[in-house]
């Protein structure tokens, strides 16, 4: 007997048959795609404008003190990473969208 149905048809190359809905996500991915875009989205926010407020922030924080020059890269370190993880996250979202 055939597992497949008549309306259904197999993709060229691969196992996935057209017409066939995709499992839904499982709870902990979904947690895992919220925080995706929650943890570095609060971090932009969260982040101070001044590099000497960021030091700040560091020492006061875990008590190692952050030379002015050492915050100023880990705050643009900091931005730079942010933002790719937003683009990646943002691109990934709509190339799900994309092969729907």
């Amino acid at each position: 007997m055939n597992a497949r149905h008549c309306c259904e048809i197999m993709a060229k190359g691969s196992d996935r048959t057209v017409g066939a809905s995709p499992a839904p996500p499982s709870f902990v991915k979904r947690i895992f795609d919220v925080a995706a875009w929650i943890v570095p989205g609060g971090i932009l926010t969260l982040l101070p404008k001044c590099p000497v407020c960021l030091a700040a922030y560091i020492t006061v924080g875990t008590g190692i003190g952050l030379s002015v020059p050492a915050a100023t890269y880990l705050r643009t370190s900091l931005i730079i990473l942010c933002v790719g993880s937003l683009s990646y996250v943002a691109l990934k979202c709509l190339n799900r969208i994309a092969n729907q």
